[in-house]
C-alpha cells in the first residue's frame, strides 16, 4: 500500500499544534509517517509536540531537528528527503497552522493521484477565522510574476466546486508524487522563505506536470501565524525573492514587464512603510539582484 510522507516545517509553532495533530488523528487512513522539521527547537517544542503525539493518535511522526533556522525551503527539503529515504511513495507538503475536519482526506488524495493519474493535488482552502476563501485553485501571471488565487478573500460559490487543472497552488497543502522530486529536484533553498513554493510549481509545469484542484476536499488555513504578516521579514524576503523569482525563471518581455511592475508596485509600499520597512525593502531589492542564478 502507499505511504504518504507528511512534511511540515516548524517555527514558533506551539500555538497552532494542537489543532494540527488532532486534524491529522481524524483521518481514516494510517499509512503515513508525519516529518516534523524544528527550525526552532527548544525544550518548549519538546514538550508540546509530547503532548500532542499522546493527547491525538498519529500513527507514526519523526521529529527532526534543523540544528536552526534553516527557513522554510530547506526545511522541507529535509523533510522530503527523509520521505524518500524512507520509501515514501507520496509527499504531502503541509503547514502546520491549518486545520481539517474531514476523516478521508489523505484516502481521497491518493485515490485521486491513483485512479486519474495526477502528481500533484490540491483542496479548497479557506481562511481559519472569516471561513472565507483563501485559495479555490490559482494560476500563474507570468506578467506579474505572481501565483493568483482563484476566489481570494470571497464567499464560497458554486463556480469554484469544480474539479480542473490550475497552473498554480501554493504548497500549504499539496499532495505530490514522487516522481516528481526525480525530474524537477526539490526546493530552491536560496528562497528561505516565500516564493520557494512558487518556484517549485513554476518548475513542474515546465516539467510538464499538471496540477489538480479537488474542491470536495477543504482545509483551514491560520494565515501568517508565523511569519507576522507585512513585518521586516515578510518585506524583505518577498521583495528580495520576488525578483530572484524573475531572474531565474522569467525570459524576454516577461521578464522585464515584471521587474518593471514589481518597481512601481513596490514604491507604493515604500510610501506607507516606516523607516525600517523602506530600509528592508531596499535591501531586500539590492539582494535580489545580487542572489546567484544558477544556469
Amino acid at each position: 500500500m502507499a505511504t504518504i510522507g507528511l512534511v511540515t516545517v516548524l517555527y514558533n509553532s506551539d500555538d497552532v499544534l494542537p489543532g494540527f495533530f488532532e486534524s491529522i488523528s481524524r483521518q481514516d487512513f494510517s499509512h503515513y509517517i508525519l516529518y516534523l522539521v524544528d527550525n526552532s527547537a527548544c525544550e518548549q517544542t519538546d514538550n508540546c509536540i509530547a503532548v500532542c503525539a499522546t493527547q491525538f493518535a498519529v500513527t507514526s511522526f519523526r521529529h527532526i531537528k534543523s540544528g536552526g533556522n534553516v527557513g522554510v525551503a530547506t526545511g522541507n527539503n529535509i523533510g522530503i528527503k527523509a520521505a524518500l529515504q524512507d520509501g515514501c511513495s507520496h509527499i504531502l507538503i503541509l503547514n502546520n497552522d491549518i486545520e481539517f475536519d474531514q476523516p478521508h482526506v489523505f484516502s481521497r488524495l491518493l485515490s485521486i493521484a491513483d485512479e486519474k493519474n495526477e502528481p500533484l493535488i490540491v483542496p479548497k482552502i479557506f481562511y481559519y477565522d472569516s471561513r472565507k476563501l483563501w485559495m479555490a485553485g490559482g494560476y500563474m501571471d507570468k506578467w506579474r510574476a505572481l501565483g493568483v488565487h482563484y476566489g481570494y478573500n470571497k464567499e464560497d460559490a458554486e463556480k469554484y466546486n469544480q474539479p480542473k487543472h490550475i497552473t498554480y497552488a501554493p504548497t500549504c497543502f499539496m499532495l505530490v508524487k514522487k516522481n516528481v522530486f526525480d525530474r524537477v529536484g526539490l526546493m530552491d533553498d536560496k528562497y528561505f522563505a516565500y516564493y520557494d513554493d512558487t518556484d517549485f510549481v513554476f518548475r513542474a509545469i515546465k516539467a510538464g506536470f499538471t496540477i489538480y484542484y479537488e474542491p470536495a476536499l477543504n482545509i483551514l488555513h491560520k494565515v501568517s501565524s508565523s511569519s507576522g504578516g507585512d513585518s521586516g521579514f515578510y518585506i524583505y524576503y518577498s521583495a528580495r525573492n520576488k525578483i530572484y523569482f524573475i531572474r531565474k525563471n522569467l525570459r524576454g518581455f516577461y521578464r522585464y514587464f515584471s521587474l518593471c511592475y514589481m518597481f512601481f508596485s513596490r514604491l507604493a509600499f515604500w510610501l506607507k512603510y516606516n523607516k525600517q520597512g523602506k530600509k528592508k525593502l531596499v535591501q531586500g531589492i539590492k539582494d535580489g539582484f545580487k542572489l546567484k542564478v544558477e544556469k
